[in-house]
């Protein structure tokens, strides 16, 4: 379970109010002199505080239920670091999470100040497709929407699936289901955790960092138990990337992070993660610790089942699909 939210007062670049009042998209209007121009999509839309983590470009709807979304993938990144020269899978994820809010807000009218609650992301890469280049990688998305929910005329959630191409090739799919909630509903919910009153555990020391796929201590999201299988979640609430802005709970990136790093840790560095089932059932508090387990699944193919617990109940599962490194 990941939800984030803004707030927001002042009127939002690259869009524009119709005649009856409701939010329009203006960055796919030609501008007579410079209609080639990129930009992001405002960050409020994507949930982020920064520009420099806005993934999304463009968008169009398509139909009632189907648009198409551009995104770019800088060609280094500070925490989404490429591997065996391609891109981070887990930039996929982010990436897919984004398309999500855009459409909410942008399309469906739900304001900023509302809570999103992420229930389930599933991803698949083709590391074929998504090799750094001499550029940035330019995306086109397909997204398709399913079981929209709306609750006194206002949208409730949905599911959603996306096609990411890259160069008209398949570089991923995926989708994920979300709902949301106005701020009086999410302050009931949450009984009076928010961000002013959470005080995060102490922070842990990291596992070795090359065990897990990372170079940076800073970048480990797990801590060592007496346990080959069994570490305590490591949260860093100063963390640039995977805490962006002040939130209440453990966001929904770090628990993917965890559930990569744990796969790594168990099946060995000729690994990598190449898609991922995830599943998010309970808020991960910061105050109180939660620990991941990783066990690989019999069978045919390399898969890892992650599970996260916080006070011996289940939070967060993923199943982690690992691809041998080529040699």
């Amino acid at each position: 379970m990941s939800t984030e939210t803004f707030r927001m007062t002042r009127a939002i670049p690259g869009t524009a109010h119709s005649a009856n009042g409701t939010m329009i998209s203006t960055s796919s209007i030609d501008l007579p002199r410079y209609s080639k121009l990129t930009t992001t999509v405002p960050k409020e839309f994507v949930h982020r505080a920064g520009v420099a983590e806005v993934m999304l470009t463009d968008w169009i709807r398509k139909d009632d239920l189907h648009f198409s979304v551009a995104a770019q993938w800088p060609r280094g990144h500070a925490f989404f670091t490429p591997s065996a020269g391609c891109h981070d899978p887990l930039i996929s994820a982010e990436t897919i999470r984004q398309v999500g809010s855009l459409l909410a807000h942008a399309e469906f009218d739900v304001p900023l100040d509302f809570q999103f609650v992420m229930w389930d992301l599933k991803l698949e890469t083709h590391p074929a497709h998504m090799t750094v280049g001499g550029a940035p990688a330019s995306l086109d998305m397909d997204v398709t929407c399913h079981d929209v929910k709306r609750r006194n005329n206002a949208l409730a959630g949905f599911r959603y699936e996306v096609v990411v191409r890259r160069d008209g090739q398949v570089a991923a799919t995926g989708g994920a289901s979300f709902t949301c909630m106005p701020p009086r509903v999410y302050r009931r919910v949450r009984g009076g955790r928010v961000t002013d009153t959470v005080r995060p555990l102490p922070l842990t020391a990291p596992t070795a960092p090359q065990g897990v796929g990372r170079v940076s201590p800073m970048d480990v999201v797990l801590s060592a138990t007496p346990r080959d299988d069994r570490w305590q979640l490591r949260v860093d609430t100063r963390h640039p990337i995977l805490f962006e802005h002040p939130v209440d709970h453990v966001p929904g990136m770090t628990l993917l992070e965890a559930a990569r790093q744990a796969s790594i840790s168990l099946m060995g560095a000729p690994f990598r993660p190449v898609a991922f089932a995830s599943e998010f059932s309970r808020y991960i508090e910061l105050d109180e610790p939660c620990f991941i387990e990783a066990e690989i699944i019999p069978g045919d193919g390399a898969r890892v089942l992650v599970t996260a617990r916080q006070n011996d109940e289940l939070a967060f599962t993923s199943v982690v699909t690992m691809e041998a490194l080529p040699v």
